[in-house]
């Protein structure tokens, strides 16, 4: 198996195991090692002849390929994405219908058929699941923009778009507005906009709508 076709391998046998089992894979040495497995959901048990026994964790896997038109960037996993393994999934989350009304889905809280279809990729800064954002550290947030730059830099997606903007402001810029941010991340060009969260009062599907194609846009 080819190293770019390990991230949607892994997410699937994510997706199809409890938190706890154990799974036997074979997944290559390279400099991305570490990345992969991570961004996928597993922790490293160990290793034997070329073969990983990985542990499956509380989390929500990457769904990440080459080609992507964008990576959508969140926080970290609430339950309801962990359990569902689908990001953004709790009930009154403005994310898919204006993705949807975007073009950058078009079943909602599918994110393997935005990704084929629409080369919508998702990701998280932390993986760590949490009820709320705010449980969260800044040590966290920097070690996860590490794992994300390392991710950008690898598949090249056409823009990275971070949902939320306390994430990005913790780990690179604390006076980030919503936008065009004026570095880039990996190599490629980064928009933040608001959470898309329903306890973010200050924006709708449409405003939220209006972010997401400006991020096309570019």
């Amino acid at each position: 198996m080819r190293e770019e076709e390990l991230p949607q391998h892994l997410a699937r046998l994510h997706l199809q195991h409890a938190v706890d089992d154990l799974v036997q894979v074979e997944v290559p040495r390279t400099p991305r090692h570490e990345l992969i497995i991570e961004g996928a959901g597993f922790a490293r048990a160990r290793a034997h002849k070329g073969r990983q026994r990985l542990r499956r964790l509380y989390t929500l896997p990457d769904r990440v390929a080459p080609d992507m038109r964008l990576l959508i960037v969140g926080l970290n996993p609430s339950p309801a994405s962990a359990e569902s393994g689908i990001g953004f999934h709790r009930p009154g989350n403005r994310f898919w219908p204006a993705a949807t009304a975007a073009g950058l889905a078009s079943i909602d809280r599918d994110p393997d058929h935005a990704l084929e279809h629409h080369g919508m990729g998702m990701t998280d800064i932390v993986k760590r699941t949490t009820r709320r954002a705010d449980e969260l550290s800044r040590d966290e947030f920097q070690a996860g923009m590490r794992r994300v730059e390392q991710l950008v830099e690898w598949l090249q997606p056409g823009t990275v778009v971070f949902v939320g903007l306390q994430g990005w402001r913790l780990a690179v810029d604390r006076k980030a507005r919503g936008g065009w941010q004026p570095g880039e991340l990996g190599g490629r060009p980064v928009y933040l906009m608001p959470s898309t969260s329903g306890l973010n009062a200050h924006d709708t599907v449409d405003t939220l709508t209006t972010h997401f194609r400006a991020a096309i846009r570019r």
